[in-house]
């Protein structure tokens, strides 16, 4: 079934074709009522005699239309105009993340913007309890004012509601039953590979397959037949990134490495935490090393060479990181194997760190008396910026103080004053001292 421009679909007037999927056709169209254009999505000729793919179909609708999220699709409308089924769509001016990038590796500063805002939407949908299941780079759109979206929840299950009180679920009749394969072969989980449920962690490691593919600009599961690569998934490990791109930043390795665990248990315990690793490291980029070894500085002429020590010897992501006064003493925040970012503290001639007694807290300054000043509560503020409570305690322990909400930064100047950046009327401002406007 092709509509031709003209043709009406309810209030919809169809324009031109954009595309087609695995369910259905889509077509730019005119909103005759509110005079604006849409992407109007039908089922495919024939889909309509199955009712288990109108429903699925109809659920697309309910589910995305219950995500009001910057980087996922708007839905705003569901109807049936002469036996054909359709959803209208907010239109995406860009193009698909599949058909928008260059062959290759991207850039680690792009993969990051685009992975931040995927993870982001992902974090809304998990949140309501919506699992996408069929999360690849055709899904993900990029749009020409930078802004990440994706689409298509025709897979889409409602799961258990974390959110909800004990015993309550919000659930809907599902497309899918145990040992019924659905997604997309190279892009599906290990368990939706094997016909077992699966739940939001699925979408965490499709996303690790896009992630690997934008990191290393080759597919993390590709075989000769759609079999072989099911067989891959679930068996067989990509090849590892330091072979395939040995520029990708070691940080972010470890977030793919984990993301494409055979286990769901070893994945992300939630993907806001999934979210938060990918949008700190954004934030830390410059500080990443380019791999996981570090290459010599050559010495100027006059100088001793120069050599590296390790500090730390456990797996996970490292943030800022500051010398004390005694300039032997380290403190920096890390989260280990998972667990919330704390502060610990460590020395040259120590091989261990020790967990300073404080909430969960970002290191951002230590002055020449040993006073810190720390981010507590530090939480994503949208297009990579990180905001908190700026606190200051001193590094022979005690209470932190807090001094002020929503500080994206700060450092001591040399008179003990604390000069820090926010975010007012939408502009980022410096001020030295606090409230002094530079």
């Amino acid at each position: 079934m092709t509509l031709e421009a003209g043709a009406r679909l309810g209030p919809y007037e169809i324009v031109a074709p954009i595309g087609a999927g695995g369910m259905g056709e889509v077509y730019r169209a005119r909103d005759t009522r509110l005079g604006r254009d849409v992407a109007v999505k039908v089922l495919l000729p024939g889909a309509t005699e199955s009712a288990e793919r109108t429903a699925r179909f109809e659920r697309e609708a309910r589910a995305a239309s219950a995500l009001n999220h910057p980087n996922i699709v708007t839905t705003h409308d569901i109807g049936e105009h002469e036996k054909i089924v359709y959803i209208a769509m907010e239109l995406v001016d860009g193009a698909t993340l599949r058909d928008a990038l260059p062959a290759g590796p991207l850039a680690p500063k792009k993969l990051l913007d685009i992975a931040v805002q995927i993870a982001d939407g992902l974090t809304k949908a998990h949140a309501a309890g919506i699992v996408h299941r069929d999360l690849k780079p055709e899904n993900v759109m990029l749009s020409r004012d930078g802004f990440v979206k994706i689409l298509d929840f025709g897979l889409a299950k409602l799961v258990e509601n974390p959110s909800a009180g004990a015993g309550q679920t919000t659930s809907a009749p599902t497309a899918t039953r145990e040992g019924m394969v659905m997604g997309t072969a190279g892009y599906m989980s290990p368990e939706q590979a094997s016909g077992l449920p699966a739940d939001f962690r699925s979408d965490q490691f499709s996303f690790g397959t896009i992630l690997y593919e934008l990191a290393t600009g080759r597919r993390a599961f590709q075989r000769q037949t759609p079999v072989e690569t099911l067989t891959a998934i679930i068996r067989e490990e990509p090849e590892p990134i330091e072979l395939a791109s040995p520029k990708t930043p070691l940080p972010l390795r470890w977030i793919i490495e984990r993301c494409l665990e055979k286990d769901p248990g070893e994945r992300y315990e939630s993907t806001k935490d999934l979210a938060r690793d990918l949008a700190r490291l954004r934030r830390h980029l410059p500080e990443a090393t380019a791999s996981g070894e570090m290459a010599a500085i050559p010495a100027r002429p006059g100088e001793p060479d120069r050599n590296f020590q390790r500090l730390s010897f456990r797996r996970g992501t490292i943030l800022s990181a500051r010398f004390a006064p005694d300039a032997q003493t380290v403190i920096y925040g890390a989260a280990w194997e998972g667990s919330p970012f704390r502060l610990f503290s460590t020395r040259r001639e120590s091989p261990e760190s020790s967990p300073l007694t404080l909430p969960d807290a970002e290191i951002l300054s230590i002055s020449s008396s040993g006073m810190m000043a720390i981010s507590l509560e530090r939480h994503w503020a949208g297009r990579f910026i990180w905001t908190g409570t700026l606190a200051q305690v001193s590094i022979l322990g005690g209470a932190p103080r807090e001094i002020e909400e929503n500080i994206q930064g700060a450092d001591w100047g040399p008179d003990g004053e604390l000069a820090i950046v926010r975010t007012v009327s939408g502009k980022q401002r410096l001020e030295y001292p606090l409230d002094t406007v530079l």
